[in-house]
């Protein structure tokens, strides 16, 4: 079943709540999405509201895949920087997959749909992503293309005396 993806669809009450439950279950299914499992739909509310508001100002991007029943599977943000040294690559934060779906190639859907959107973006020439060390994310996100370029060791403390590395990667695009 292959997803379609839609860069900066319009934002509804019922895409904001999809988005949440996506956000809900990608952390409960032990997802490095910026929260420790368990949490609620209500739980990542605000953190998404951030994220819906930075794309209401133009500073954020957001590409959203749904299955073939139009349901919210699949997300990322797209970051574009504001320094002007910096405008010609953007961040890509809170990428997920619903965890039905993982492990059957619909991850490197989604990254090979941030690549193409991110090269449509004028100026744009690199991405960038972070990602919390131990789980292996690091070798996805190398088949996807991305190279690690840092590393801060126990940067992340996902709980007492669990430090996780955060793990930065940059794709080239040209």
């Amino acid at each position: 079943m292959p997803l379609t993806f839609e860069l900066d669809p319009s934002v509804t009450s019922q895409l904001r709540d999809e988005l949440c439950v996506l956000w809900a279950d990608v952390t409960n299914a032990e997802g490095a999405v910026g929260f420790v499992p368990p949490v609620t739909p209500e739980a990542v509310r605000p953190d998404l509201l951030a994220h819906l508001a930075a794309v209401d100002d133009g500073r954020t991007r957001m590409l959203v895949g749904r299955d073939a029943d139009g349901t919210v599977v699949a997300t990322a943000f797209l970051v574009l920087n504001t320094h002007r040294l910096k405008r010609h690559w953007c961040s890509v934060y809170t990428v997920m997959i619903h965890p039905s779906l993982q492990g059957k190639g619909h991850g490197r859907d989604l990254m090979s749909a941030i690549e193409k959107a991110a090269r449509g973006m004028e100026g744009i020439t690199a991405l960038r992503l972070t990602c919390r060390g131990g789980l292996g994310l690091e070798r996805f996100y190398a088949g996807c293309g991305y190279r690690e370029v840092g590393r801060l060791p126990g940067a992340i403390k996902v709980a007492d005396g669990d430090l996780r590395d955060d793990v930065t990667l940059w794709l080239a695009l040209s």
